[in-house]
């Protein structure tokens, strides 16, 4: 198995190989606008880190979200290109469920958590998982307010809301390194994962105006 993986769900733009039993190299800068400028720099970098010809990948990891349109957009588009470029499968992984096998990894353990992201607009992504990191519900978009999170929770979107998530602590944002660990173990176990289908969870912001008409020979005219 070789696999890169990265992501751009979050502000983080992060990507690695994994060779199947360990992380080969990885990268991670947190710019959310420029999502589209660094992550094929971070992947030709990843790879010459590892030693891997690209050629000899097995598949292909990628963060499907929730995340917003704009910066989610980019790690499908590029998995998808790469998946066609190269022959290999895209796998998709619920970017959540990436950031609770990175948070178990650094030792939390032992009783149940969620994982919070900032969705904007004073809300929320977010899944809960059970004391072996198993994901028991969501992922979801809601205010903080509104959510019952369990005891431990982390995340941005938990240390940005520290009265609705009280005892929030990173990871902060995902790690490709943990996204690759986390297809890894799937893949290896016979499990199926997800689609490179994004997990939006909500309309985007850009919408066509409700006042929107078309116009015979297919020009459309906008309200004055």
């Amino acid at each position: 198995m070789l696999l890169l993986a990265f992501d751009t769900a979050t502000p983080a733009v992060t990507a690695a190989v994994h060779d199947g039993t360990a992380v080969l190299a990885e990268t991670h800068q947190v710019d959310a606008r420029r999502h589209g400028e660094l992550l094929l720099p971070a992947i030709d970098q990843v790879l010459r880190a590892a030693g891997a010809d690209k050629h000899r990948l097995t598949g292909i990891a990628v963060g499907v979200g929730p995340g917003p349109y704009t910066g989610l957009r980019v790690g499908l588009v590029t998995a998808a290109a790469l998946g066609h470029a190269l022959g290999v499968p895209v796998h998709g992984v619920c970017t959540l469920d990436a950031i609770a096998f990175q948070a178990r990894a650094e030792g939390l353990a032992g009783q149940p958590f969620t994982v919070a992201t900032d969705a904007r607009r004073k809300e929320v992504y977010w899944a809960s998982y059970d004391a072996d990191g198993g994901r028991t519900e969501g992922p979801g978009v809601d205010r903080p307010a509104e959510l019952t999170p369990a005891a431990r929770s982390v995340g941005a979107g938990a240390l940005l809301y520290p009265d609705a998530f009280p005892g929030a602590h990173g990871p902060e944002h995902v790690s490709a390194g943990a996204l690759a660990g986390f297809a890894a173990a799937e893949l290896a176990a016979g499990r199926e994962l997800l689609p490179n289908v994004p997990l939006y969870l909500r309309r985007p912001d850009a919408q066509v105006p409700a006042a929107y008409k078309t116009v015979l020979g297919g020009k459309a005219v906008l309200p004055a």
